[in-house]
């Protein structure tokens, strides 16, 4: 027999329903994390701020990535293939201490 997962309910506070835009990450990871930095690159200028930075262990990362993927799976099959004219995610593989 298997168990169902335990359902778990998202709570949004209002201050950050409106999420932050991002248009440019980076990855990176030393043996116990891994750390995505989220900027916004602005036309223009040769800085991009992090808005956000979310820091998570190797199994919850390697989650995300399964679930990111099939989520743009689920997307291109009802909308059409996602065209990407060159890449805006900076996959940094360098490990940290």
């Amino acid at each position: 027999m298997t168990e169902k997962p335990v359902g778990i309910t998202f709570e949004i506070k209002p201050e950050i329903e409106g999420g932050v835009y991002s248009n440019l990450a980076a990855v990176v990871h030393s043996p116990n994390e891994f750390i995505f930095d989220f900027a916004m690159a602005v036309p223009g200028k040769d800085s991009a701020p992090v808005r956000a930075r979310i820091i998570t262990s190797p199994q919850h990362a390697k989650q995300f990535l399964m679930a990111l993927q099939e989520n743009v799976i689920n997307y291109e099959r009802i909308h059409g293939e996602i065209q990407v004219a060159r890449p805006q995610t900076e996959v940094i593989s360098r490990t940290t201490h």
